[in-house]
């Protein structure tokens, strides 16, 4: 009972909020946080309380006094102290003991050459992910289900599975390789290197040393000590000894993306969990934390995610895990950092961007429906004290199931914590403007609360961001929820996406956003082509959103400024003014993409057939004045394995507008006005 007291104690002081009901906020740590904006109900961009957030609190010695001894340390309940796991949640482990149960026959698929080579000989990454990720997945399965039942019936199956992953080439992905000849799909096994399922592969297997490893040991030691010596050479000592890619500021100055808190927080896990000698454990710690400040550092001051709501799980949500478990490590000596502001806007930053409830603003490789970790955003809020967000968390409840994916440890918060989760009042907060300086992006509602009427969401940054489509400019419209105009996002990945031909995939290419070409020339990669000059102001009766785009274009644009104007009317539509002064006037196109069928019904016009809520037809008119133009629709034709993740997001029917300007003057002003007809 001792063990099972010091647990509950420990995961009571990590979850130490209790919200809504009885809520009380800590005092802000930035008292800008708390300043608003002049007709907005937005915080004002907040810095950290001091660069190097986490590795600057305490000294390497006061670091190890800190931590708590492996040998006493006991995160979650271990095996054996049943009462403890009878106050898991029945349904999740009862649905892990049913999915095991089917894979009592399973026979360990290998991973053929052929299956890593595929990435370089056809471009997909499919072959090698399909098996290496099943066999995680099933592994984790199995574990969950030994927990829950701790009869040994799984024991055969997780060893078997334990010992084939431990016999594989590379734990990582084939896509990501090295694009060096040498390589050419297969690994160098005599040169391991750390990626993102590197790193979760290892927390799967210290997990299951932590959970099993007396079992384990009873059948053979051999087990643990090939799960020690695999986690040594493949993580451990490569992440310990060398520079890799994701643990700072990457070449061209570009911010490290959400690899860097998200294999950290793996690589922790098995750190605490696997390294015996409390020097080098401590050591992991320390370099764990430098290299989260580098992630914390460049992160912009409001919060925003440049990948997009569909990365914050692995984003931020990822620094919040490496965060919690620090906490459980050192008996809360990481709490200060949720009173830190950047820390909040980034938690806050998920259900800013969400729509509607499915519907997430999606620029850049993001999807429009990405997943919310609605208990991952629910601990986070509860962490920082914000009221909304745990709202907001828990209108995304979840099926009972295991987690089989990249965090594996979020699966034992969620045990403990999915009694309360389930009674949580649920509510999504839908700001009426949000407004993030730094990111640039700016979006508004016709009401707080609901997603009834109009809604706009458009960007600045620059055109080297993480996951980055050349999108400048770009705008998205919806009505009731439901899409009018669209940013495409991502499509399937394939070796293309991340190499240096990933602009010449069609949607990443701003001639299909929302955005115009001008003079025959297309925006340009690159962190020198950005907007410039943003404003953002919002009242009771409209929301309006403006930059210069003219830096996004390379100089045989010819381009002096090109002034973008979004305004949200209330309750009448979204109005977006171009402004150009241009050094010579040979053509101009302004595009638009929809995920409705479209065509043109009069001089300018041309009218989108949405689907409504309900499944009926609802016309919206988009009206081009200000020139002489020709309108026309194009369909997308969608082929290839790319193409496959758009239409799962869309379906086959993504259209593009055409606006062409007849005769464009340097000097004019185009209004494209978006109502509903």
């Amino acid at each position: 009972m001792k063990k099972t007291a010091s647990f509950f104690a420990a995961i009571s002081a990590a979850l130490a909020l209790t919200l809504p009901d009885g809520f009380s906020a800590p005092v802000s740590a930035n008292k800008a946080a708390d300043t608003k904006v002049s007709g907005s109900t937005q915080p004002l961009p907040v810095s950290a309380q001091y660069p190097d957030l986490l590795s600057s609190k305490y000294s390497p010695e006061s670091l190890k006094r800190h931590l708590i001894p492996r040998s006493q340390w006991v995160p979650f309940p271990r095996l054996d102290d049943r009462d403890a796991w009878a106050k898991a949640d029945k349904a999740t482990l009862d649905a892990a003991i049913e999915a095991a149960e089917k894979h009592l026959g399973y026979t360990w698929p290998g991973i053929p050459a052929t299956a890593s080579l595929a990435i370089a000989r056809t471009g997909s990454r499919s072959p090698f992910e399909s098996i290496s990720f099943q066999r995680r997945g099933i592994l984790a399965t199995l574990v969950v289900a030994e927990i829950a039942e701790n009869k040994g019936r799984f024991l055969d199956q997780i060893i078997n599975g334990v010992w084939a992953i431990c016999e594989e080439s590379w734990w990582g992905s084939s896509a990501h390789l090295s694009k060096a000849k040498e390589f050419k799909g297969l690994t160098d096994v005599a040169k391991p290197s750390v990626d993102l399922f590197v790193a979760t592969t290892s927390e799967i297997l210290a997990w299951t040393d932590y959970f099993l490893g007396e079992k384990l040991d009873a059948v053979s030691p051999q087990i643990r000590k090939r799960i020690t010596l695999e986690i040594n050479r493949r993580l451990f000592q490569p992440a310990l000894e060398n520079q890799h890619w994701w643990m700072g500021q990457r070449r061209g100055g570009s911010a490290p993306n959400n690899w860097n808190p998200w294999i950290c927080s793996n690589w922790l896990v098995a750190a605490l969990l696997i390294e015996k000698d409390e020097d080098l454990r401590a050591r992991h710690l320390a370099r764990i934390l430098t290299i989260l400040d580098n992630f914390a550092n460049h992160y912009p001051q409001d919060g925003g995610c440049d990948e997009g709501p569909g990365y914050w799980n692995a984003a931020a949500g990822s620094l919040f895990d490496n965060l919690a478990l620090l906490n459980l490590a050192t008996n809360n000596a990481f709490n200060y950092v949720f009173e830190d502001g950047k820390i909040k806007n980034m938690g806050r930053f998920i259900y800013r961007a969400q729509i509607s409830p499915g519907n997430m603003v999606n620029f850049a490789d993001a999807s429009p429906h990405a997943g919310v970790d609605g208990l991952l955003v629910y601990r986070y809020a509860k962490a920082i004290g914000d009221p909304d967000m745990a709202l907001f968390g828990a209108c995304y409840q979840p099926n009972p199931g295991v987690r089989t994916g990249a965090h594996f440890a979020r699966m034992f918060y969620d045990l403990f914590l999915l009694a309360e989760f389930r009674k949580a009042e649920r509510a999504a907060p839908l700001p009426a403007d949000v407004w993030l300086p730094d990111l640039q992006v700016a979006t508004a509602r016709d009401k707080k609360g609901t997603p009834d009427g109009f809604y706009f969401a458009a960007k600045g940054g620059n055109n080297a961001e993480s996951h980055n489509h050349n999108d400048i400019g770009n705008v998205i419209v919806y009505y009731d929820g439901y899409p009018v105009l669209i940013d495409i996002g991502s499509g399937k990945y394939i070796a293309k996406t991340f190499s240096g031909q990933r602009y010449e995939i069609w949607n990443m290419r701003s001639e299909y956003h929302n955005t115009p070409t001008i003079n025959g020339v297309l925006q340009q990669d690159g962190a020198s082509f950005r907007g410039t000059e943003t404003a953002h102001r919002a009242d009771a009766s409209a929301s309006t959103f403006s930059l210069d785009i003219a830096k996004a274009y390379p100089a045989k644009a010819a381009v002096n400024h090109w002034r973008r104007t979004i305004t949200l009317n209330r309750g009448k539509g979204v109005v977006i003014q171009d402004k150009t002064d241009l050094k010579k006037a040979v053509s101009v196109t302004e595009y638009f993409m929809t995920s409705w069928p479209a065509k043109v019904t009069g001089d300018g016009e041309v009218t989108i057939f949405a689907q409504g809520k309900n499944k009926e037809t609802v016309p919206f008119q988009i009206k081009f004045s200000g020139a002489a133009v020709k309108a026309e629709v194009e369909k997308i034709n969608l082929k290839g394995e790319s193409d496959s993740g758009v239409k799962g997001n869309w379906g086959d029917n993504i259209h593009r507008i055409h606006f062409t300007i007849a005769a464009p003057l340097p000097k004019e002003v185009y209004t494209i006005e978006v109502t509903k007809k």
